[in-house]
């Protein structure tokens, strides 16, 4: 399992009072599976999603990620997982913006320490892989909405991580542009790549193989989904 997250509770302390995000979720996810977790504002997704994502550090419970137990983890150690482990792509891009779209993407391979040329030569892979490389001088201000996305997930990718984290990687973008994102996400599982996506809309979550569902920080419905056939992917990426 890529993904064992047992009884893990958050606790916030809020002023005089105890704010508690998760209470119990036990979530576990296998490589190469394509998640949506949903929930309202509030429902505790967000919060899962960062620990998920070694962002976040839980008040009890057990997270072991691809064999390893997080809470064991130096910081150095965590670093290098979110560097390297996970792909993070987020609702607002988070790109540079005086950047050209090929440097965005090489950027997680400059803190690598990964030489110049083969810096260049992945990150043209990558995006190559989001149908971009067309576009990989132009900055951001010279991109769409979608265009930018494209980059954000083609920097995600650059280190081939173990996961690919979502978080509402359509809410900054049109019906039909939010569209060929999701369309992306789907040829990336299809490739193999295990994606977990953080969502509050139905019809984005529908895009998952699996969908759980998070209410007042616990989990209340883990099922496939039924309109999603079985993923017939390679071997994982």
């Amino acid at each position: 399992m890529l993904i064992d997250i047992r009884d893990i509770t958050k606790v916030y302390q809020m002023g005089d009072q105890q704010v508690h995000a998760l209470s119990g979720v036990t979530v576990g996810v296998d490589r190469g599976e394509y998640v949506a977790i949903m929930g309202p504002s509030g429902s505790g997704k967000s919060t899962l999603m960062n620990l998920i994502g070694c962002l976040d550090t839980p008040t009890s419970g057990s997270y072991v990620l691809n064999g390893r137990e997080v809470a064991r983890m130096t910081d150095d150690e965590l670093a290098a997982i979110r560097n390297q482990e996970i792909g993070f792509v987020f609702q607002t891009f988070n790109l540079l913006p005086r950047t050209t779209a090929l440097q965005q993407v090489e950027l997680p391979l400059v803190y690598s320490g990964v030489s110049r040329k083969e810096r260049r030569d992945r990150a043209l892979k990558a995006l190559e892989a989001v149908g971009l490389t067309e576009r990989m001088s132009h900055q951001p201000s010279e991109l769409s909405g979608g265009q930018r996305q494209r980059v954000a997930v083609a920097r995600a990718l650059i280190n081939n991580p173990s996961i690919l984290l979502a978080d509402e990687p359509t809410g900054n973008l049109d019906s039909q542009t939010g569209a060929e994102i999701m369309s992306l996400f789907d040829q990336l599982n299809q490739r193999g790549n295990t994606i977990v996506l953080v969502t509050h809309e139905e019809d984005i979550a529908a895009h998952a193989r699996r969908i759980v569902r998070i209410l007042d920080g616990k989990v209340r419905d883990d099922r496939p989904n039924e309109r999603r056939a079985p993923a017939t992917a390679a071997a994982p990426a």
